[in-house]
């Protein structure tokens, strides 16, 4: 009678390309290394059998005699769980093993009479070894308990009685390569669902202007610096009171990572709520410095931020500046465009602890547009030597939309692919652009 299978483990072929035995800690998982997992013909593999008969006919050692699998047996769940160390690619788990009474395989949700303990088994190894390829060896007389065994979770499934060492070497590479393809799709599918989920979220988190009642015109855009990202730290938002007042924000958190996005955030939620409290000018910008020096991570994180808020008849407005750039202002008649006053400007929030920010009055006239925005359009470079574009060059660019004859959104899309062309490719920072328009 053929000896049975060896606890020890058994060489079975070249030995060159085996990954170093031993522990989590020192033994690189299979999506860590691809060659370990067996995706090259030549590389060896590890098999642990997991068979409790000591009469049993079946030597695996044997069978694969000249192939380049190694072995290794353990006769029980328990010594299973001390074998299964990282270097170990595939199991073959024989379904008549019983489990032990501390083996933890009590689930009696079976396939069938009489199978309870047989795919309960099973069930403990996959929840044991979820990364590990594993193969469910059986009777060939029966061929449902062998289905039901791949349906639990096993990725093939053999007959003892037809077994062979050419079957059983192709059948553990094939479990292996199935195992990877399955937790790279499931991978796939959870990257994709949380890059779904990720940027629903961020859509949710962008502003609705509440404009109703307004006959000023709103358009914006905004880019993330980050890649792959919707949201960064510059924040805006646009809403009318009660009284007929529009009041527009644009601002900027310093830094363009996920944490400055969502102190942005905060800022633009505190900023529409003060607003609609009747909170304006020094006031309002004194309580969001409070929120900023609440909810920032640093003492060394601070906020730009520019408000305007504009009269009910939209020929006047107030200008509040927290060291933010000045916003840009079109005249109606051809009038070249043209920056707001810069010089009673604030600190920008969170630097200076009892700041006050002046609120300019300035008149808009009857036909105008106001275009905010934040630095990432005016620090992109542009020609030799790679200065930066800066406001004069902002203007100029401007200036010549304007003479092509683009208007709100066509303004904003031509002003942004221009400064995005000089710049040789995606600008690296925040962009956040919001204009509005009368008459």
């Amino acid at each position: 009678m053929p000896a049975p299978v060896q606890r020890d483990d058994t060489t079975v072929g070249p030995l060159a390309a085996v990954p170093p035995q031993g522990g989590p800690a020192s033994a690189p998982t299979d999506a860590e290394n691809p060659r370990s997992s067996g995706g090259d013909s030549g590389t060896a593999l590890m098999l642990l059998v997991i068979e409790d008969d000591p009469a049993s006919t079946l030597s695996v050692p044997a069978l694969l005699d000249g192939r380049p699998i190694r072995t290794r047996t353990a006769r029980n769940l328990t010594e299973a769980e001390r074998l299964l160390t990282d270097d170990v690619h595939c199991i073959l788990l024989d379904l008549a093993l019983s489990p032990g009474p501390s083996d933890g395989a009590g689930d009696t949700t079976s396939g069938g009479p009489g199978r309870g303990d047989e795919l309960d088994t099973l069930r403990h190894v996959l929840r044991l070894a979820p990364r590990h390829a594993v193969l469910a060896l059986t009777d060939g007389a029966d061929a449902e308990r062998a289905a039901a065994a791949v349906r639990v979770g096993a990725q093939d499934y053999l007959f003892r009685d037809e077994l062979d060492g050419r079957l059983l070497g192709r059948a553990v590479r094939y479990a292996v390569e199935r195992k990877r393809a399955d937790l790279a799709q499931r991978q796939l599918t959870e990257s994709r669902l949380r890059a779904e989920e990720n940027a629903r979220l961020e859509r949710g988190l962008l502003p609705t202007p509440l404009l109703e009642g307004s006959d000023l015109r709103f358009a914006a855009r905004y880019r993330p610096g980050r890649s792959r990202a919707l949201l960064g730290g510059d924040f805006y938002d646009t809403v009318r009171t009660a009284d007929g007042t529009v009041h527009a924000m644009i601002g900027d958190v310093c830094g363009h990572g996920p944490d400055e996005a969502a102190l942005g955030v905060e800022l633009r939620i505190a900023w529409r709520a003060l607003t609609f409290a009747g909170l304006c000018g020094d006031q309002l910008l004194g309580t969001l410095q409070k929120v900023l020096e609440h909810e920032r991570d640093s003492e060394e994180v601070f906020a730009t931020l520019c408000t305007v808020d504009i009269a009910p008849d939209g020929r006047r407005a107030g200008v509040c500046l927290a060291g933010h750039p000045s916003p840009l202002i079109i005249a109606g008649g051809g009038s070249a465009p043209r920056l707001l006053p810069y010089d009673e400007s604030g600190p920008a929030l969170g630097l200076l602890e009892h700041a006050r920010w002046p609120r300019r009055q300035i008149e808009l006239g009857g036909r105008w547009s106001l275009m905010m925005y934040t630095d990432g359009l005016i620090e992109g470079h542009v020609g030799r030597g790679r200065p930066r574009l800066g406001q004069e060059g902002m203007m100029d660019i401007v200036a010549r939309r304007l003479g092509a004859g683009n208007r709100g959104e066509a303004l904003l899309d031509g002003t942004l692919g221009e400064v995005h062309d000089l710049n040789g490719g995606e600008l690296t920072d925040d962009v956040a652009v919001l204009l509005l328009d009368r008459g």
